[in-house]
């Protein structure tokens, strides 16, 4: 049986290994930390406007276990908040055991507290990846997961430091690049100044923290928008500095946007504690993530992979890309439609079969093609990319590929040959 071995826990391993699973193969994860799913832990937001189309396009080629198991973990379901439509918000309290539950079910071998830190190689081809006890694992195929983010020096270098986040590497180590470790030369994002990075979009509060009247809304509504008060507005630089583009907007800089993922997910990268306890109901706020949310936030888009369409990283011949390590895509949909096309595409590798590239006529394939083309010059890295807001959204409604329409988006997928494509055994 082929063996493939998904390097990084996050969306986009977790979705990697369930397609693998599916199309046959053994499947080994392999994650630093002591959980799966990444920042998808401190996440939730699902389905915002033209991920919705992904979603359901995703859900039309076979890959539809991992968005099911989201939707079954659902707060909040066709809900909205400025700028944003039709959006769903799991519940972070219970989605990760629940990911978890799935991969076991399908059998796939989860190795936690397992840090990658190196490679052996038998020329372009990688033979095994070796763990942080001199482990060795293994595989036909591997595909890196790994994120953008860490480990702590960078968040010093290029942010205002360590905010003690949800990667947590002072506990588990920071993150180390499968490509880099077999010779691939990476690339960074930058921002719009053309500085490196981007910061991580979002903070989340205690609900307890917050006055009743502000908890009643969130339970009631799912979001929660307090204006305010003029003199303590953030300047529109802060929106800049954001890896999520699609809320850097005037209603997230006059008000504070919270919305229910079982945190009170503050829309802002950081907010300084002692100016946001002056915001009537905030008077006792405190930060689940980062813990340190007042002064600043994860820096991602450090390492980023040259790779084509099919997510095979160029220069290793065994060796598949997925979620930020595919390009400047932002968001777990991002993340798990391009894990879903990786791991698949990992087992066809390994048969000998010629890799799947999804047509530009599914929004999904064309957001791959279309990011991988702006990546090779350097205004093109300096914008982000995802299905629900700013540039590629744009992108979408200009090409008519947004719709919320279920059977439109079926028959598309139909068209294209595609259909239960990722169900698929290949070996």
């Amino acid at each position: 049986m082929v063996k493939v071995v998904v390097v990084g826990g996050g969306w986009a391993g977790v979705s990697a290994a369930v397609s693998a699973a599916n199309a046959g193969s053994e499947v080994t994860v392999l994650e630093r930390s002591d959980m799966l799913l990444g920042t998808g832990l401190v996440g939730g937001i699902m389905r915002n406007n033209g991920r919705f189309t992904a979603t359901e396009e995703a859900i039309a080629m076979g890959g539809d276990e991992v968005f099911s198991v989201i939707d079954n973990n659902a707060r909040h379901q066709d809900i909205e908040f400025p700028g944003h439509k039709h959006v769903t918000l799991y519940d972070v309290a219970t989605i990760e055991p629940a990911i978890k539950g799935l991969l076991q079910q399908k059998g796939i071998t989860i190795k936690l507290q397992t840090r990658v830190k190196d490679v052996a190689l038998d020329g372009e081809r990688i033979e095994k990846v070796i763990a942080n006890q001199d482990e060795e694992y293994s595989a036909d195929v591997f595909v890196e997961a790994t994120g953008t983010a860490g480990p702590m020096g960078n968040c010093s270098k290029y942010g205002n430091g360590c905010v003690m986040c949800i990667y947590r590497c002072p506990t588990f180590g920071g993150r180390v690049s499968i490509a880099a470790k077999a010779g691939v030369k990476e690339f960074v994002g930058k921002k719009g100044d053309g500085s490196v990075g981007a910061m991580s979009g979002s903070c989340k509060l205690h609900k307890d923290s917050l006055s009743e009247n502000i908890v009643r809304e969130l339970d009631e509504k799912g979001v929660a928008v307090i204006p305010i008060p003029e003199e303590l507005r953030k300047g529109e630089e802060m929106l800049s500095a954001k890896a999520c583009q699609q809320y850097a907007l005037k209603d997230f800089a006059q008000n504070i946007i919270l919305l229910d993922t079982g945190h009170a997910k503050l829309m802002s990268p950081f907010y300084q504690l002692e100016s946001l306890r002056k915001i009537p109901g905030f008077e006792n706020a405190r930060f689940e993530d980062p813990y340190a949310g007042g002064l600043g936030n994860s820096i991602r888009y450090l390492a980023l992979s040259p790779r084509d369409n099919s997510l095979k990283v160029d220069g290793v011949t065994n060796l598949f890309c997925a979620g930020e390590k595919a390009g400047l895509l932002v968001g777990h949909t991002e993340a798990i439609v391009t894990g879903i096309l990786a791991g698949h595409n990992a087992v066809r590798r390994a048969v000998g079969k010629d890799l799947l590239v999804i047509p530009e006529e599914l929004v999904v394939g064309d957001a791959i093609s279309y990011v991988n083309k702006r990546m090779t010059n350097e205004e093109g890295l300096t914008k982000k990319y995802t299905f629900s807001g700013s540039v590629y959204f744009e992108r979408m409604k200009e090409l008519g590929l947004y719709t919320t329409e279920k059977s439109e988006i079926q028959d598309i997928v139909n068209k294209v040959g595609l259909k239960g494509v990722f169900r698929e055994k290949i070996s």
